[in-house]
Protein backbone atom coordinates (compact mmCIF):
# COMPACT_ATOMS: atom_id res chain seq x y z
CA UNK A 1 0.00 0.00 0.00
CA UNK A 2 1.78 3.22 -1.33
CA UNK A 3 -0.85 5.87 -1.62
CA UNK A 4 -2.26 7.82 1.95
CA UNK A 5 -5.49 8.90 -0.36
CA UNK A 6 -9.42 7.64 0.47
CA UNK A 7 -12.31 8.56 -1.41
CA UNK A 8 -15.51 7.95 0.14
CA UNK A 9 -18.72 7.77 -1.77
CA UNK A 10 -22.83 7.05 -1.53
CA UNK A 11 -23.24 3.36 -1.50
CA UNK A 12 -26.42 3.98 -3.43
CA UNK A 13 -25.60 6.85 -5.77
CA UNK A 14 -21.77 6.41 -6.08
CA UNK A 15 -21.87 10.07 -5.72
CA UNK A 16 -18.27 11.29 -4.14
CA UNK A 17 -19.09 12.51 -0.65
CA UNK A 18 -15.40 13.38 -0.02
CA UNK A 19 -11.68 12.53 -0.45
CA UNK A 20 -9.15 12.32 2.23
CA UNK A 21 -5.56 13.05 1.54
CA UNK A 22 -2.79 12.31 3.64
CA UNK A 23 -4.66 9.06 5.23
CA UNK A 24 -1.53 6.65 7.31
CA UNK A 25 -1.40 3.41 5.99
CA UNK A 26 -1.96 2.16 9.36
CA UNK A 27 -5.27 4.29 9.92
CA UNK A 28 -7.75 2.00 11.42
CA UNK A 29 -11.73 2.26 10.00
CA UNK A 30 -12.59 4.15 13.52
CA UNK A 31 -9.81 6.89 12.61
CA UNK A 32 -11.97 7.19 9.25
CA UNK A 33 -14.98 7.72 10.59
CA UNK A 34 -13.57 10.49 12.51
CA UNK A 35 -12.29 11.65 9.77
CA UNK A 36 -15.52 11.81 8.28
CA UNK A 37 -17.46 13.09 10.89
CA UNK A 38 -15.30 15.97 10.95
CA UNK A 39 -16.53 17.30 7.23
CA UNK A 40 -19.85 15.36 8.21
CA UNK A 41 -21.37 16.41 11.34
CA UNK A 42 -24.41 14.85 11.58
CA UNK A 43 -23.13 11.73 11.04
CA UNK A 44 -21.24 10.81 13.96
CA UNK A 45 -19.13 7.61 14.07
CA UNK A 46 -21.84 5.08 15.03
CA UNK A 47 -24.44 5.99 12.62
CA UNK A 48 -21.88 5.21 9.82
CA UNK A 49 -21.61 2.08 7.65
CA UNK A 50 -18.15 2.45 5.69
CA UNK A 51 -17.82 -0.51 3.30
CA UNK A 52 -15.96 -2.00 0.82
CA UNK A 53 -18.55 -2.94 -1.48
CA UNK A 54 -21.84 -1.11 -1.83
CA UNK A 55 -23.72 -4.31 -1.03
CA UNK A 56 -20.87 -5.68 1.74
CA UNK A 57 -20.57 -6.05 5.31
CA UNK A 58 -19.40 -3.23 7.43
CA UNK A 59 -16.15 -2.98 8.09
CA UNK A 60 -15.06 -3.22 11.46
CA UNK A 61 -13.10 -0.57 13.53
CA UNK A 62 -10.52 -2.01 14.22
CA UNK A 63 -9.55 -3.05 10.66
CA UNK A 64 -6.69 -1.29 9.06
CA UNK A 65 -6.67 0.42 5.99
CA UNK A 66 -3.17 -1.34 4.40
CA UNK A 67 -4.90 -4.69 5.40
CA UNK A 68 -7.92 -4.38 2.69
CA UNK A 69 -7.89 -5.38 -0.59
CA UNK A 70 -7.74 -1.74 -1.77
CA UNK A 71 -5.59 0.23 -4.80
CA UNK A 72 -3.79 2.54 -4.97
CA UNK A 73 -6.30 5.35 -3.75
CA UNK A 74 -8.91 3.05 -1.77
CA UNK A 75 -12.22 3.44 -2.43
CA UNK A 76 -15.47 2.94 0.48
CA UNK A 77 -18.60 3.21 0.70
CA UNK A 78 -20.75 5.25 3.36
CA UNK A 79 -24.27 4.30 3.99
CA UNK A 80 -26.51 6.41 6.61
CA UNK A 81 -27.93 3.84 9.55
CA UNK A 82 -30.26 6.62 10.78
CA UNK A 83 -30.02 7.60 14.25
CA UNK A 84 -28.24 5.43 17.19
CA UNK A 85 -29.16 4.48 20.78
CA UNK A 86 -26.66 2.57 22.60
CA UNK A 87 -27.27 -1.04 23.82
CA UNK A 88 -27.16 -0.27 27.56
CA UNK A 89 -30.31 1.83 26.79
CA UNK A 90 -31.83 -0.46 24.88
CA UNK A 91 -31.46 -3.20 27.57
CA UNK A 92 -32.69 -0.94 30.49
CA UNK A 93 -35.60 0.31 28.75
CA UNK A 94 -36.75 -3.19 27.13
CA UNK A 95 -35.94 -4.91 30.76
CA UNK A 96 -37.30 -2.15 32.91
CA UNK A 97 -40.95 -2.43 31.19
CA UNK A 98 -41.89 -5.99 31.77
CA UNK A 99 -40.70 -5.77 35.16
CA UNK A 100 -42.97 -3.07 36.03
CA UNK A 101 -46.48 -4.30 33.70
CA UNK A 102 -46.22 -7.20 35.31
CA UNK A 103 -46.91 -5.68 38.54
CA UNK A 104 -50.29 -3.89 37.86
CA UNK A 105 -51.63 -7.45 37.01
CA UNK A 106 -50.38 -9.00 39.97
CA UNK A 107 -51.20 -5.94 42.21
CA UNK A 108 -54.84 -6.11 40.53
CA UNK A 109 -55.30 -2.76 39.53
CA UNK A 110 -59.06 -1.74 39.51
CA UNK A 111 -58.78 -0.87 35.85
CA UNK A 112 -57.76 -4.37 34.73
CA UNK A 113 -59.75 -7.01 36.32
CA UNK A 114 -62.67 -4.66 37.51
CA UNK A 115 -63.77 -3.59 41.06
CA UNK A 116 -65.33 -6.96 42.60
CA UNK A 117 -63.05 -8.01 45.66
CA UNK A 118 -62.96 -11.16 44.96
CA UNK A 119 -60.73 -10.23 42.46
CA UNK A 120 -58.37 -8.75 44.98
CA UNK A 121 -56.13 -11.34 45.67
CA UNK A 122 -55.07 -14.53 44.36
CA UNK A 123 -55.74 -17.87 46.71
CA UNK A 124 -52.52 -19.81 44.67
CA UNK A 125 -49.24 -20.11 46.25
CA UNK A 126 -48.29 -20.34 42.53
CA UNK A 127 -49.32 -16.93 41.59
CA UNK A 128 -47.02 -15.40 44.14
CA UNK A 129 -43.97 -17.69 43.06
CA UNK A 130 -44.37 -16.57 39.46
CA UNK A 131 -44.22 -13.00 40.43
CA UNK A 132 -41.38 -13.44 42.24
CA UNK A 133 -39.29 -15.45 39.36
CA UNK A 134 -40.68 -12.90 36.64
CA UNK A 135 -39.39 -9.76 38.59
CA UNK A 136 -35.91 -11.96 39.69
CA UNK A 137 -35.80 -12.87 36.10
CA UNK A 138 -35.59 -9.09 34.43
CA UNK A 139 -33.77 -7.34 37.58
CA UNK A 140 -31.09 -10.10 37.22
CA UNK A 141 -31.01 -8.98 33.16
CA UNK A 142 -31.09 -5.13 34.30
CA UNK A 143 -27.89 -6.20 36.29
CA UNK A 144 -25.95 -7.56 33.64
CA UNK A 145 -27.19 -4.59 31.70
CA UNK A 146 -24.83 -2.73 34.04
CA UNK A 147 -22.25 -4.64 35.48
CA UNK A 148 -21.57 -7.54 33.18
CA UNK A 149 -22.41 -7.09 29.75
CA UNK A 150 -19.56 -5.95 27.02
CA UNK A 151 -20.88 -5.18 23.84
CA UNK A 152 -19.09 -5.51 20.08
CA UNK A 153 -21.18 -3.04 18.80
CA UNK A 154 -22.02 0.11 20.79
CA UNK A 155 -25.30 0.96 19.28
CA UNK A 156 -28.36 -0.08 17.16
CA UNK A 157 -30.78 1.56 15.13
CA UNK A 158 -33.24 4.17 16.72
CA UNK A 159 -36.33 2.99 15.01
CA UNK A 160 -35.89 -0.67 16.46
CA UNK A 161 -36.57 0.53 20.11
CA UNK A 162 -40.28 0.45 19.27
CA UNK A 163 -40.58 -2.67 17.72
CA UNK A 164 -38.33 -4.54 21.01
CA UNK A 165 -40.47 -2.61 23.10
CA UNK A 166 -43.53 -3.96 21.83
CA UNK A 167 -42.22 -7.55 21.94
CA UNK A 168 -41.55 -7.76 25.74
CA UNK A 169 -43.81 -4.97 26.76
CA UNK A 170 -46.53 -6.56 25.32
CA UNK A 171 -45.90 -10.33 25.72
CA UNK A 172 -45.33 -9.63 29.66
CA UNK A 173 -48.46 -7.55 29.74
CA UNK A 174 -50.13 -11.15 28.03
CA UNK A 175 -48.57 -13.48 30.41
CA UNK A 176 -49.07 -11.24 33.10
CA UNK A 177 -52.82 -10.77 32.42
CA UNK A 178 -53.71 -14.89 32.39
CA UNK A 179 -51.17 -15.95 35.34
CA UNK A 180 -53.07 -13.36 37.69
CA UNK A 181 -56.62 -13.73 36.63
CA UNK A 182 -58.94 -14.53 39.05
CA UNK A 183 -60.22 -17.27 36.99
CA UNK A 184 -56.65 -18.80 36.39
CA UNK A 185 -55.97 -22.64 37.62
CA UNK A 186 -53.14 -23.65 39.69
CA UNK A 187 -50.56 -26.53 37.97
CA UNK A 188 -52.10 -30.05 37.48
CA UNK A 189 -49.40 -32.33 39.74
CA UNK A 190 -49.35 -29.19 42.34
CA UNK A 191 -46.50 -28.88 44.52
CA UNK A 192 -44.57 -31.60 42.93
CA UNK A 193 -44.81 -29.79 39.12
CA UNK A 194 -44.49 -26.63 41.15
CA UNK A 195 -40.95 -27.36 42.98
CA UNK A 196 -39.74 -29.05 40.13
CA UNK A 197 -40.04 -26.17 37.85
CA UNK A 198 -38.59 -23.70 40.62
CA UNK A 199 -35.38 -25.76 40.77
CA UNK A 200 -35.09 -25.98 37.02
CA UNK A 201 -35.65 -22.18 36.82
CA UNK A 202 -32.95 -21.46 39.23
CA UNK A 203 -30.00 -23.41 38.01
CA UNK A 204 -31.07 -21.97 34.33
CA UNK A 205 -30.71 -18.22 35.33
CA UNK A 206 -27.71 -19.75 37.06
CA UNK A 207 -26.28 -20.66 33.86
CA UNK A 208 -27.14 -18.23 32.08
CA UNK A 209 -25.91 -15.39 34.48
CA UNK A 210 -22.03 -17.93 34.50
CA UNK A 211 -22.17 -17.72 30.38
CA UNK A 212 -22.65 -14.26 30.24
CA UNK A 213 -20.00 -13.65 33.32
CA UNK A 214 -17.37 -16.13 30.99
CA UNK A 215 -18.30 -14.10 27.97
CA UNK A 216 -17.99 -10.47 29.54
CA UNK A 217 -14.54 -12.08 30.64
CA UNK A 218 -12.81 -12.50 27.01
CA UNK A 219 -13.30 -8.93 26.61
CA UNK A 220 -12.04 -7.48 30.04
CA UNK A 221 -9.27 -5.64 28.79
CA UNK A 222 -11.82 -3.70 26.72
CA UNK A 223 -10.61 -5.47 23.22
CA UNK A 224 -12.93 -6.31 20.61
CA UNK A 225 -11.41 -8.76 19.10
CA UNK A 226 -13.50 -11.72 18.48
CA UNK A 227 -12.16 -14.82 20.87
CA UNK A 228 -13.29 -18.33 21.11
CA UNK A 229 -15.22 -19.05 24.11
CA UNK A 230 -14.15 -22.11 26.03
CA UNK A 231 -15.55 -23.66 29.45
CA UNK A 232 -14.06 -22.70 32.72
CA UNK A 233 -13.56 -24.05 36.25
CA UNK A 234 -17.43 -22.75 36.64
CA UNK A 235 -19.79 -26.22 36.05
CA UNK A 236 -21.93 -24.08 34.45
CA UNK A 237 -19.95 -22.87 31.45
CA UNK A 238 -19.06 -26.85 31.04
CA UNK A 239 -22.04 -26.76 28.35
CA UNK A 240 -19.84 -24.27 25.62
CA UNK A 241 -18.21 -28.69 25.34
CA UNK A 242 -21.27 -28.84 23.59
CA UNK A 243 -23.03 -26.22 22.11
CA UNK A 244 -21.51 -22.14 20.69
CA UNK A 245 -24.33 -20.28 22.57
CA UNK A 246 -25.43 -21.90 26.05
CA UNK A 247 -26.59 -18.55 27.57
CA UNK A 248 -29.53 -19.36 24.83
CA UNK A 249 -29.49 -22.62 25.77
CA UNK A 250 -30.38 -21.74 29.54
CA UNK A 251 -32.73 -18.77 28.48
CA UNK A 252 -34.83 -20.84 26.51
CA UNK A 253 -34.65 -23.65 29.84
CA UNK A 254 -35.76 -20.54 32.15
CA UNK A 255 -38.46 -19.75 30.09
CA UNK A 256 -39.57 -23.72 29.67
CA UNK A 257 -39.21 -24.01 33.33
CA UNK A 258 -41.91 -21.21 33.71
CA UNK A 259 -44.36 -22.43 31.50
CA UNK A 260 -44.32 -26.12 33.42
CA UNK A 261 -44.75 -23.60 36.71
CA UNK A 262 -47.33 -21.93 35.63
CA UNK A 263 -48.79 -24.34 33.16
CA UNK A 264 -50.32 -21.32 30.76
CA UNK A 265 -50.70 -21.47 27.10
CA UNK A 266 -49.73 -18.07 26.67
CA UNK A 267 -46.48 -18.44 28.58
CA UNK A 268 -45.75 -21.75 26.50
CA UNK A 269 -46.37 -19.63 23.14
CA UNK A 270 -43.83 -16.91 24.73
CA UNK A 271 -41.54 -19.69 24.94
CA UNK A 272 -41.68 -21.09 21.55
CA UNK A 273 -41.18 -17.71 19.92
CA UNK A 274 -38.20 -17.37 22.11
CA UNK A 275 -36.77 -20.76 20.82
CA UNK A 276 -37.04 -19.97 17.08
CA UNK A 277 -35.55 -16.75 17.80
CA UNK A 278 -32.87 -17.25 19.86
CA UNK A 279 -32.09 -20.41 17.76
CA UNK A 280 -32.10 -17.78 14.83
CA UNK A 281 -29.40 -15.93 16.89
CA UNK A 282 -27.09 -18.82 17.64
CA UNK A 283 -27.02 -20.17 14.41
CA UNK A 284 -26.08 -17.33 13.35
CA UNK A 285 -23.15 -16.61 15.65
CA UNK A 286 -22.02 -20.39 15.14
CA UNK A 287 -21.71 -19.71 11.97
CA UNK A 288 -19.54 -16.39 12.41
CA UNK A 289 -17.18 -18.52 14.70
CA UNK A 290 -16.54 -21.10 11.52
CA UNK A 291 -16.20 -18.28 9.87
CA UNK A 292 -13.42 -16.54 11.62
CA UNK A 293 -11.71 -19.68 14.02
CA UNK A 294 -10.36 -22.67 11.60
CA UNK A 295 -9.55 -24.34 14.82
CA UNK A 296 -13.12 -23.62 16.06
CA UNK A 297 -14.36 -26.87 17.83
CA UNK A 298 -16.68 -28.70 15.24
CA UNK A 299 -18.61 -31.06 17.25
CA UNK A 300 -20.33 -27.88 18.97
CA UNK A 301 -23.59 -27.26 17.77
CA UNK A 302 -25.77 -23.77 17.73
CA UNK A 303 -28.11 -24.56 20.71
CA UNK A 304 -29.06 -27.76 21.51
CA UNK A 305 -26.49 -30.09 21.86
CA UNK A 306 -25.78 -33.26 19.60
CA UNK A 307 -29.08 -32.02 17.69
CA UNK A 308 -29.35 -28.52 16.67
Amino acid sequence: FVSSQVEILDWETKKQLCFLDKVEPNATIKEIRLMFHKLYPRWYPARQSIKLDPKGKSLRDEEILQHLPVGTTATLYFKDLGPQIGWTTVFLIEYTGPLFIYFLFYFRMTFVYGLDERFTSSPHPVVNLACICHSFHYIKRLIETIFVHRFSRGTMPLRNIVKNCLYYWGFAAWLAYYINHPLYTPPSYGKKQINFAVIMFLLCEAGNFSIHVALSDLRRNGSKTRKIPYPTKNPFTWLFFFVSCPNYTYEVGTWISFTIMTQCVPVGLFTLLCFIQMTIWAKDKHCTYLREFKDYPTHRMPIIPFLL
